[in-house]
């Protein structure tokens, strides 16, 4: 798909040029990134668990693990691709609306609601939110030139971290210090979210979309979408199309980006990360999602001044960013050591989970929690680079969207056997010695596929030695094949939008279980 002479020639970014342009550029960059640092101002979010629980609302812990947590895992599954689709070809400033109204309607729901209905409702308009973070990562890239997503990228995610980690600290404070009951915290967190609605008002949409919404023509400098290139053979024979699809389908773009994605999911490497995501992220957001239910067991005390779930949250938050960043400037041969490194990534996290399910000290659990979600964020970008450095920017996206959609029916499927009340129906401490032996058997996997490749290596020996170490780098420091935005923001892959959906991401994103 990448393009050779004169062609390419035409399509290198240009950088922004000086004026009242770029002024423009800017001023829609920081109302877009004080917009996600706002949407993320929730201080009552890592409080939820313990709010159902108490007085206020006096649930059942049976009510919130089999009845009332289940509801996310189903309702994402069922809004993830609509509002994907919804995002390009609305051009996102719709869907952040939708997402800023659904923030206001869970809040609502929390505080006026009283029944289990009422809070399987609050977990659907939830699961809307985290699908929309999709609007958010991708908004960015229609703003500015190619030349400057990188830097955008880093902005936008900058934003969103401090978002999550000031959210979690402030309500932390406002428990600890302020003695702040649940449900004042939960009307501060409603007041934040109307004003973040607000803010989404004035937001510019704009003019064209990164995908499929490509009625607008293209600002000069910036380069065309993969789609363009593709539609640019449109009219060229066939080849190898099958001949029963309508000639409509045979020519259509994303006929040919699916054709592209068979070809390159030959590539081992892509094969191995795109395994990793969607085993390791729906084991990942189980664990995110029970574990404020598995805290209240651990330390059932009716003092809430003595909660911490918001300090857990945000030392989380802290260390996920910490070992993100610290994975850009590790130098590995991952062709030769990346299954070992993921077998001794996952064993230590089943380790964690195991510790979760073992302690009986809420501290413990908490330091295990931590250093749980850090390990899994540490890999992160490894696998987004590694799945991202030989696609085109369309092509990321679809990749990210499949594995996030995958790992999203595995977390259904074991939602709905594990913990929904029609299947077994297990108490949060059962479920997680279950998420243990979950990560013990990928760890066995992993190890198996390791001693595979040592075998493979030691048999070609010589002849072929193993590629370079390679340090993670934005596909824009790459040769002209990658001509995309930065590969953690591509698609719905993990982000850290939101302490309950850390990540779910892009990802994360993305308190309570």
């Amino acid at each position: 798909m990448a393009l050779s002479g004169p062609e390419v020639e035409k399509q290198v970014p240009a950088e922004p040029r000086p004026g009242r342009k770029l002024q423009s550029w800017w001023s829609l960059v920081f109302c877009l990134c004080f917009y996600g640092f706002m949407a993320q101002m929730r201080p009552g979010e890592s409080f939820i668990t313990p709010y159902l629980l108490g007085p206020d609302k006096n649930f059942t812990q049976k009510q919130v693990t089999n009845e009332i947590t289940p509801v996310l895992s189903y309702s994402y599954l069922a809004v993830l691709v609509p509002i994907f689709l919804l995002t390009d070809s609305l051009r996102y400033k719709p869907v952040l609306l939708l997402q800023g109204l659904s923030y206001v309607s869970v809040w609502l729901l929390l505080l006026f609601g009283s029944s289990v209905l009422h809070m399987q409702f609050m977990e659907f308009f939830f699961s809307i939110t985290m699908a929309a973070r999709i609007a958010y990562s991708s908004y960015i890239f229609s703003l500015v030139p190619p030349a400057c997503y990188q830097r955008m990228a880093g902005y936008s995610r900058a934003s969103v971290l401090l978002g999550v980690f000031t959210s979690s600290v402030l309500g932390q404070l406002l428990v600890t210090m302020g003695r702040v009951p649940f449900s004042t915290l939960h009307y501060i967190s409603l007041a934040f979210l109307a004003f973040s609605l607000v803010l989404a008002l004035f937001l510019k949409r704009p003019k064209r979309s990164l995908f499929f919404s490509r009625g607008a023509p293209a600002r000069a400098g910036a380069s065309p979408s993969e789609l363009d290139r593709m539609n640019l053979g449109q009219g060229q024979p066939t080849g190898g199309k099958p001949d029963w699809l309508p000639a409509s389908w045979r020519d259509s773009a994303l006929a040919h980006m699916l054709r592209e994605l068979g070809r390159t999911a030959r590539l081992p490497q892509l094969r191995l990360w795109s395994l990793w995501w969607v085993f390791s992220s729906a084991g990942y957001y189980l664990i995110v999602y029970y574990v404020h239910i598995l805290w209240n067991v651990v330390n059932p005390t009716t003092d809430t001044t003595r909660v911490y779930n918001g300090g857990a949250d945000a030392a989380s938050t802290l260390l996920g960013a910490i070992t993100s960043f610290a994975a850009g400037f590790v130098k590995i041969r991952w062709a030769l050591w990346a299954e070992l490194i993921i077998a001794v990534v996952t064993v230590l996290q089943a380790g964690l989970v195991f510790l979760m399910y073992k302690t009986s000290s809420i501290w413990l659990c908490y330091s295990a929690f931590v250093l749980f979600r850090g390990s899994y964020q540490f890999l992160v970008p490894v696998a987004t680079f590694q799945i991202a450095s030989s696609l085109s920017q369309e092509l990321r996206a679809l990749v990210f969207g499949v594995n996030t959609f995958l790992a999203t029916v595995l977390k259904t499927i074991i939602t709905l056997v594990v913990s929904d009340k029609r299947g077994l129906g297990l108490p949060v401490h059962s479920q997680f010695l279950i998420y243990f032996v979950y990560f013990l058997v990928l760890f066995v996997a992993y190890v198996l596929a390791a001693m595979l490749a040592g075998v493979r290596h030691f048999r070609q020996g010589r002849r072929q030695p193993p590629p370079p170490a390679q340090e993670l780098m934005s596909p824009m420091q790459e040769p002209a094949v990658h001509d995309g935005p930065a590969p953690e923001e591509d698609g719905p892959a993990p982000e850290e939008d939101g302490v309950r959906a850390v990540g779910e991401q892009r990802q994360q994103p993305e308190a309570k279980a």
